[in-house]
């Protein structure tokens, strides 16, 4: 497989990200070409690319086939700094493979799950598994974040792992992603780490404002996929008064801005909320309808089984629900792969 060797830059990536979602075509193989597209559609929104990720459907898909797309997206020319892809797996040497591979593109980092077949493990057993990740790497330019969605893992990662993960390996260990859908639990982690350089990201845009105003540094959110430019809105303008928490440097406080930074969350709320809704089978398969409906392809309605996609009445329902928001995806257009 193609690799560079290009360094990760000095600076770390921040910002909005979007797990990407995966195109597959009718024998459910990856679509390639969509893939590259829409990546390159998030990237002119200024939404970088948490590839791999939970609306990626990347735990249906095997670690050859996530190589050979990170390959075909660098052969596209899409800068790897803009990239972090999931590479955390039940199996140590699968996330070593991946995340090793990734390394080797340059990408800003890995977003990385714990290992979560086995339930009710210890710290010690979450401790050897990424200790052992770290050490069969073997590369300085190795940043981990860590992946926390006990909603979906079960298995999670806690303020005292964090702890002894960055005492071990200071560097390696860049930041998280938290999934929680707890803002307290995101909090814990922001009041312990981030002043130290701890790079914390929500799961969600619907805690973008909070996170910013407590020294995070934005969001990996699903409907990023969909959403992004509005979403880079609020981050931007959150960045421009907001200096994260380091050093002598303050977090953005509730009155720090004119701009109306309320409004824009409020927003950004009311687009999750429709994506989210119990009505549909699973939001993966919502965000998929929602580009087939404005790039006018059905073939990203497709998601990989046990996921269903939408019926007939629930595609109708979520177009409906978008139209009557005023929701808009400009430049989404694609084309059929070859």
């Amino acid at each position: 497989m193609p690799e560079n060797t290009i360094s990760p830059p000095s600076q770390r990536i921040r910002g909005v990200l979007a797990p990407v979602v995966t195109p597959f075509k009718a024998d459910l193989s990856p679509g390639r070409q969509r893939f590259i597209r829409h990546c390159q559609w998030l990237l002119s929104h200024n939404c970088g690319l948490a590839v791999f990720g939970t609306n990626s459907e990347a735990n249906s898909m095997s670690a050859e086939e996530r190589s050979t797309l990170l390959d075909a997206l660098v052969a596209a020319g899409i800068d790897p700094s803009r990239i972090m892809p999931g590479t955390g797996c039940c199996s140590i040497t699968e996330t070593v493979e991946l995340t090793a591979h990734a390394v080797k593109h340059g990408c800003a980092g890995v977003l990385m799950l714990p290992p979560f077949y086995y339930k009710d493990v210890s710290e010690e057993g979450l401790y050897r598994y990424f200790s052992e990740v770290v050490q069969r790497v073997g590369d300085t330019r190795l940043r981990i974040y860590l992946y926390h969605i006990p909603p979906v893992a079960i298995v999670g990662i806690t303020a005292k792992l964090v702890e002894r993960l960055l005492k071990s390996y200071p560097n390696a260990i860049a930041g998280m992603k938290d999934s929680s859908g707890d803002w307290n639990n995101t909090k814990t982690f922001l009041d312990a780490f981030a002043r130290d350089g701890f790079d914390v990201f929500v799961g969600s845009e619907s805690f973008l404002l909070a996170n910013m105003r407590n020294a995070g540094v934005g969001t990996i959110s699903a409907t990023a996929n969909v959403n992004p430019a509005a979403i880079h809105k609020l981050y931007r303008k959150c960045s421009g008064v907001c200096v994260k928490r380091r050093g002598n440097k303050k977090a953005l406080g509730t009155s720090a801005s004119t701009t109306n930074f309320e409004a824009l969350q409020a927003r950004l709320n009311v687009v999750r909320e429709v994506f989210s809704s119990r009505k549909f089978p699973s939001m993966i398969a919502a965000l998929k309808q929602a580009i087939a409906i404005y790039a006018n392809d059905p073939e990203w309605t497709r998601v990989r089984p046990p996921l269903v996609e939408l019926t007939t009445e629930q595609a109708k329902l979520l177009a409906a629900d978008l139209k009557a928001i005023g929701f808009t995806m400009p430049g989404i257009g694609t084309k059929a792969d070859s």
